[in-house]
């Protein structure tokens, strides 16, 4: 097998004594959705968390982490980030702005510590998978430990 290296998220994880799996998968460049990387990993949508990155009118960027065959509700996101309303950020403004890829945005490690908020539905399993930071690796977490490692707020900001 071969050998995975470690991602910033994951050193991260490992600096802060977090216990974690990192699981790899196949990427295709065609399907960079939370729903190939469910399959890939054969487990439930639900389990897999995607990264989106937002930007409020007052409050500059934030994060939500929402299950994967969901939304974001954009003024459920703008009210639990003290906006009045917000928007996800242009794809060409991620790199800079987090230091990560579509399809490889993980909630843990970015440029900067952005306010992040957690679907609450996280805590209905003893685990659930978030990008490592690069495509084709998850980190498999259990919630209170990403709430922990990214000061997460939990709350419901999917329609």
């Amino acid at each position: 097998m071969a050998k995975i290296n470690k991602t910033n998220a994951a050193r991260l994880l490992d600096q802060k004594k977090i216990s974690y799996q990192l699981i790899p998968y196949e990427v295709d460049e065609q399907h960079l959705d939370a729903g190939h990387v469910a399959e890939s990993l054969n487990e439930n949508i639900e389990q897999v968390f995607k990264t989106l990155v937002l930007k409020g009118d007052k409050s500059d960027y934030f994060v939500c982490v929402i299950p994967g065959n969901c939304e974001v509700d954009l003024k459920k996101a703008a009210k639990v980030s003290g906006n009045k309303n917000c928007d996800l950020i242009p794809m060409k403004d991620l790199l800079s702005t987090t230091g990560y890829i579509r399809g490889g945005c993980s909630p843990i490690g970015m440029k900067k510590q952005f306010p992040t908020y957690l679907h609450q539905t996280a805590m209905d399993f003893p685990h659930i998978y978030i990008s490592a930071g690069v495509r084709g690796l998850q980190i498999q977490i259990a919630p209170t430990d990403l709430i922990t490692v990214s000061n997460a707020t939990l709350c419901d900001i999917i329609l």
